[in-house]
């Protein structure tokens, strides 16, 4: 599978932070995820940085990931419901890389170790058969080009504070875009439906923690249909030169508040006919 991870946020916009400060800043991120201790944030160190470098951070350490032998499987698009954005305080959607160590089955049981602050989400994802680019990317292009679509739920994490420990101010945009957009791992294994087959708008879902229903959804929550967010992220990787491509996943965004969890918590989302997603934290 032939696939890219991101470089940059705009065309012509230029980094604020050298190639070196990038590379340092990745550096710590991926020891950080290591060693499971946050970070201060970036944007507080760096004020002067941009989506420029959030970008090229998150390539920077997508960069190292690659060299480890771990393989890029597609992409995410977060922050792209009112209900996240409330949550993390962020006002525009950010997107990010998905690797193969990220990926579970539903019934597994997940190590965490893996995490420092885990929470998950409901959402949808798109299996894409051909690839999706251009400047004008709509719902129709991304039904053209997915070969299914399947519940998933998406682990996400952060290696930066999500407020600071001292002054208690919310991390920025260009923390969580650094951050690869918080994503931590992915949990897939119901039936996969063709993207026909119903109004993906409608799609709903009831996230259970130790039996006990935290969340709802549906998934017009994510700009108001699930394929727009595909869209959304084919139409801005094409304005840095890149495209979606075939094979790869895509996690449309999702549908529901971040539900926190710890050692020792079940997890449970049914969607309805599309069927069911489980696992446990241990």
């Amino acid at each position: 599978m032939t696939t890219t991870v991101p470089r940059i946020a705009e065309a012509g916009e230029q980094p604020a932070l050298s190639t070196q400060t990038h590379v340092d800043l990745a550096r710590e991120l991926h020891q950080a995820e290591q060693d499971r201790i946050q970070l201060r944030h970036f944007s507080s160190r760096f004020p002067e940085m941009g989506f420029e470098d959030a970008y090229r951070i998150s390539r920077a350490w997508s960069d190292i990931k690659i060299n480890e032998g771990q393989k890029v499987i597609g992409h995410k698009i977060g922050l792209t419901s009112r209900a996240m954005q409330k949550s993390s305080q962020i006002d525009e959607p950010d997107f990010g890389t998905l690797f193969d160590e990220m990926m579970y089955e539903s019934g597994q049981s997940i190590d965490n170790k893996r995490f420092i602050l885990p929470r998950v989400e409901v959402e949808l994802a798109f299996m894409l058969k051909k690839p999706l680019g251009g400047p004008r990317v709509s719902i129709a292009d991304v039904y053209r080009a997915t070969e299914y679509v399947t519940p998933a739920l998406e682990i996400i994490d952060a290696r930066i504070e999500q407020r600071d420990r001292d002054t208690d101010a919310p991390r920025r945009v260009f923390d969580t875009i650094s951050d690869n957009a918080a994503n931590a791992g992915i949990v897939m294994g119901a039936a996969p439906f063709h993207v026909d087959a119903l109004d993906l708008r409608w799609v709903g879902s009831m996230l259970y923690k130790n039996g006990v229903i935290e969340e709802t959804g549906l998934a017009a929550g994510v700009l108001g249909h699930p394929a727009s967010g595909i869209a959304w992220l084919a139409r801005r990787l094409h304005s840095i030169g890149e495209q979606l491509e075939a094979g790869e996943i895509v996690l449309a965004g999702s549908f529901t508040r971040p539900v926190p969890m710890a050692p020792g918590d079940v997890i449970h989302a049914e969607y309805g006919e599309l069927g069911s997603l489980n696992f446990a934290l241990s």
